[in-house]
């Protein structure tokens, strides 16, 4: 089969289930991947050929985006901070939102300097793993643990692979163990100059507002809470923060755009300092920054 046609044949099938130029994102991204093409390929060699074997692989790829699996799930990767992560249904797919913490966070760690001894972060509910991995690598030297309920979830992100850019820079690899983070802190960790998490914040009643790609496929363990009790795992996480985090230590937590306000209080009222609400790129509402009190 001739390219030109499986990308024709790959944009009629995906788009029974997403819009018509997402569609075609999609099967452009995917057929690069699978078939190590450019996306204009087609255009500049339209005689190019695909074996059976790849027609076949690229037709079950398209039935499962047609059936509202997620692009990152069928590659089984996703792109974040420069890097690739491996992705399966047990973690969320990383938002590119969630880049902005990792930077914030960074250049934090930068300004901190280093006093002998190595700067330590805390990832609450890392999931894939990609905030407890981007930190060490961006930070070398840092030490990164990072906690999750989801045994799934922990091996995700411990399967995670950058021993070539860590063997170059001399960062880390992070720690990944098992923790239910609403039971309390563990007081045998020491203690951390950052905490940062990612933590489940979509209510239930916002289910009807998601698309079925994120419904129906990512984990709702790491998504929903519930709508009476929406700011469930920012207590716990200021309860963790409260033990483990040194006197002026940074928390950076992403929240729900709807519950900014709320959020920066619940910090206020745990007796942090230097509480803010940081705005994402598009203007909302999604991180909460605080301070442990000198």
């Amino acid at each position: 089969m001739l390219l030109t046609e499986l990308i024709k044949e790959g944009r009629r099938t995906v788009s029974e289930a997403y819009p018509e130029a997402e569609a075609r994102e999609m099967v452009s991204v995917f057929l690069e991947e699978l078939l190590g093409v450019r996306k204009h390929t087609h255009i500049l060699y339209p005689d190019y050929a695909v074996s059976v074997e790849s027609v076949l692989g690229a037709r079950q790829a398209f039935a499962r985006m047609a059936a509202g699996e997620p692009l990152q799930y069928v590659m089984g990767k996703a792109y974040f901070y420069g890097r690739e992560f491996r992705v399966t249904p047990d973690v969320l797919i990383p938002r590119p939102e969630t880049e902005l913490l990792c930077r914030m966070v960074s250049r934090h760690l930068a300004d901190a300097g280093n006093s002998g001894e190595p700067l330590r972060v805390l990832d609450l509910c890392t999931g894939s793993g990609c905030i407890a991995w981007t930190l060490a690598l961006e930070c070398p030297g840092a030490e990164v643990l990072a906690a999750d309920i989801s045994s799934g979830a922990l091996s995700v992100a411990s399967s995670q692979s950058f021993d070539e850019e860590m063997a170059v820079s001399g960062a880390l690899p992070p720690v990944f163990f098992k923790a239910d983070v609403l039971a309390g802190p563990q007081k045998d960790l020491g203690q951390f100059d950052v905490i940062v998490s990612n933590p489940p914040y979509v209510m239930d009643k916002e289910k009807p507002l998601m698309r079925n790609n994120v419904l129906l496929h990512e984990p709702h363990l790491a998504l929903f809470v519930p709508d009476d009790d929406p700011l469930l795992f920012y207590r716990a996480v200021a309860s963790w923060a409260g033990t483990v985090l040194k006197a002026g230590g940074l928390g950076v937590v992403e929240i729900n755009e709807a519950l900014g306000p709320e959020t920066a209080a619940l910090m206020r009222n745990a007796g942090f300092a230097g509480v803010s609400v940081e705005k994402d790129l598009g203007g909302r509402d999604r991180f909460v920054r605080f301070v442990q009190v000198l």
